[in-house]
């Protein structure tokens, strides 16, 4: 019975990633955002296979017998279930990309096809093509004079199947990175929005490339990568850990393919010679009929900004009513506590923290840890201003950070250019705690200010993440952060700590023995209660303690974001416990833990999930919320989620996700807190400052980031209206 409550970690995902591919097909979201939870899809599911599957594929050449501890599936069998549920959701996924696309012309944003062309649209796109594309073109032959060539992560092709007197060969053109993606038409109206993607043009003039071979066939194609490689084991000691990086970086982009795609299907023949020189099965073909990548519609939102129908609407981060804007930070900080939440408040009064801190006389050092940060941070700005005050400056560096390695890389170099210290994590372990300490020197000695966090030192995903911040200056907060700061200089791990739960020694202990208190509550006829808001549930330990938990008749609420691999409402098992998904306007990335009810609720906030890797390979840093209003703002969060019936899914005893039914007035949480932290603004007169969108859509939905990408003004579409004018001529 007990295996029934038990998910598979990688098809959990995929149901997450369901999740927000549901926010795409939802028609009371405007219907650009549809679009850009269409994109986010995409490119979550690029990272999945890049990472999540590429690793399987590796362990199934390994050890195809070894079971996953939940599931009990091996390797190649969850590769099979995953290819098998990706194809299926490839149906929903390119059904709802023609929906939105449909939709988008009643509002004269039209993604034009080579075939829907005008006679006029297409001499202009002829002309474009000879200028602008032609000459920059790179297409080969594959025969035994012309090895396959090696094809870059993520980027585009067309693929050709010819034949000359020779026999059959293949063809390749390359589609990216030369050329700009999106091609706008002409318009004498500028509210008219028409454009073709540059690879269904190379696509449509690919005969005229193969001169000398007759095109049988063609299709676009692109390939995703392997990009799990093992730091730690591609260690080359006779290189500092930062040049380790760089050689990672590099071998990471010649992994071999874990998947392809193709823009229609092909023959057998020209499947079998893909796979046959990518070295895939046939079960890694996937044929797809929206564009390849994604990522093009940023310049498509652009173009349409003036359509603010389409977008939803704006919300600013607030500023924080617990925070004078006329006393410098660490003042207040040392009366009581501070926190914010993003982003429904602004990450403006920590980066005044650190810019008062790089200024003040008594500030003796910072000390900080780094996972990812802004382009331009002005966090990283700040460390080096206090550097170049006189300050130590301390930071940990996490060169580990996937995908971010390269932009790590870099500021750990300016940091150290500015004379901050620069250390990196201990083998094997990431450093992913949001942790913050800085050191005075006054007349009553020496003083602290703290600042612990669930989030990124971002301030660009401050504004789109759900993150807690807390600042505080208790002394023994303080002095657990200290100790963190010092084994990491040293290579070493916090063995105790008293107030912060320090993980990979100090943090499921104690979760654990605070979950063995509620049981021996419930069994002495107490109420027991776990809370917890996560990003994903995957550690097997506390899993099985929480089935303990239920099954001892404490009640377990959970708020997840993504993977789950407990099902709740199993009877007999689990059903005492309660699992939600919220995914809306703002990605979900707080984490909370809450133990005991009533007065005895004991509070968290933390850089860590419930999974094995932050729990027991990383190092991590919970929080207590010991300041009683602060406590009651997180609770109160964590309550309104759980109240949330308009964006909440709710877990089913088979492990499907259902919509909430919405049981009296609709409560969005996150348009509850943006409201809340808009009334609550000192600028604010009233509630009502708040801003009261008329739409359904707005009210449950948000503006997730508009990527500046792939621009291209007018003066493009002039100079090649100029050059269809030249060939007439001709």
């Amino acid at each position: 019975m007990k295996n029934r409550v038990y998910d598979n970690r990688e098809l959990s995902w995929l149901k997450f990633n369901e999740r927000v591919l549901e926010e795409a097909r939802d028609e009371s979201v405007p219907l650009l955002e549809r679009l850009q939870f269409q994109s986010i899809y995409a490119s979550n599911l690029d990272e999945f296979f890049m990472v999540r599957v590429g690793s399987i594929y590796d362990a199934s050449l390994v050890d195809d017998m070894h079971k996953d501890n939940k599931s009990k599936m091996r390797p190649s069998e969850q590769l099979t279930a995953i290819f098998s549920r990706v194809r299926e959701l490839i149906t929903a996924k390119d059904e709802s990309y023609k929906n939105i696309d449909k939709a988008l012309e009643e509002h004269y944003i039209f993604h034009k096809t080579m075939k829907s062309l005008t006679k006029q649209e297409l001499e202009f796109i002829e002309a474009y093509y000879a200028y602008e594309i032609k000459p920059f073109l790179n297409a080969l032959i594959i025969d035994k004079r012309h090895p396959f060539p090696f094809l870059v992560n993520k980027s585009i092709y067309v693929a050709a199947k010819l034949t000359s007197k020779s026999g059959v060969t293949l063809g390749m053109i390359g589609c990216s990175e030369k050329f700009r993606r999106v091609v706008f038409l002409p318009q004498q109206d500028e509210s008219i929005i028409s454009y073709v993607l540059v690879e269904d043009i190379i696509a449509y003039f690919a005969d005229k490339v193969f001169t000398g071979y007759k095109l049988e066939e063609k299709a676009l194609m692109r390939i995703t990568r392997n990009a799990d490689i093992d730091v730690d084991e591609s260690f080359d000691r006779e290189l500092d850990f930062r040049q380790n990086m760089s050689e990672l970086i590099n071998k990471r982009k010649r992994l071999c393919p874990v998947r392809l795609q193709l823009s229609k299907q092909v023959s057998d023949v020209m499947v079998k010679e893909l796979c046959t020189r990518l070295e895939l099965s046939k079960k890694q073909v996937f044929v797809e009929k929206t564009p390849l990548d994604m990522s093009y519609i940023y310049s498509v939102f652009d173009k349409a900004e003036a359509k603010k129908q389409l977008f939803f609407a704006k919300q600013e981060p607030q500023r924080s009513g617990m925070i004078d804007e006329n006393v410098p930070m660490i003042q207040q900080i040392d009366e009581h506590d501070l926190f914010l939440s993003y982003p429904y408040e602004s990450i403006q009064p920590f980066i005044r923290l650190l810019n008062e801190a790089a200024r003040d006389d008594s500030v003796v050092s910072v000390k900080m840890t780094l996972y990812r940060v802004a382009k331009n941070s002005k966090v990283v700005k700040a460390l080096c201003d206090a550097a170049e005050n006189g300050k130590e400056v301390v930071v940990l560096v996490e060169l580990r950070a996937r995908f971010d390695e390269e932009n790590n890389i870099g500021w750990s170099k300016q940091l150290e250019e500015a004379g901050c210290r620069v250390m990196y994590g201990p083998k094997g372990l990431k450093v992913h705690s949001k942790l913050c300490l800085i050191t005075r020197k006054t007349d009553l000695g020496v003083k602290y200010t703290v600042q612990i966090g669930t989030g990124n030192y971002n301030e660009k995903t401050a504004g789109l993440y759900t993150d807690l911040c807390l600042m505080t200056s208790n002394k023994t907060i303080a002095e657990d952060a200290e100790e963190v700061f010092r084994t990491l200089s040293i290579g070493e791990l916090v063995e105790n700590s008293r107030l912060l739960l320090v993980a990979p020694h100090c943090l499921q202990n104690r979760v654990l023995d605070m979950m063995d208190n509620e049981i021996a509550v419930a069994k002495a006829g107490g109420e027991g209660y776990v809370g917890a808001k996560l990003n994903s549930l995957t550690d097997k330990v506390i899993i099985d303690k929480m089935i303990e938990c239920s099954q001892a008749g404490v009640k377990v609420d959970l708020v997840i974001r993504g993977i789950s691999c407990l099902v709740a409402g199993v009877e007999g098992v689990t059903e005492n416990v309660h699992i939600r998904s919220i995914v809306g306007r703002y990605l979900e990335h707080a984490r909370i833990y809450i133990f005991g009810s009533g007065v005895r609720k004991s509070v968290y906030i933390s850089s860590a999930d419930y999974m094995t890797r932050n729990t027991t390979r990383r190092v991590e840093v919970a929080a207590p919320i010991l300041d009683e209003g602060i406590k009651k703002r997180v609770l109160s969060l964590f309550e309104t989620q759980m109240a949330d019936n308009v964006k909440a899914r709710v877990m089913q005893p088979d492990g499907i996700y259902t919509r909430k039914p919405a049981d009296g007035p609709k409560v969005d949480a996150q348009s509850r807190l943006f409201a809340e932290a808009y009334a609550n603004a000192p600028t604010a007169k009233a509630a009502d400052a708040a801003p009261k969108p008329k739409t359904a859509a707005e009210q449950t939905e948000g503006e997730n980031v508009k990527k500046k990408a792939y621009g291209q003004g007018s003066s493009d579409c002039l100079s090649v209206r100029v050059k269809v004018k030249k060939l007439k001529k001709q």
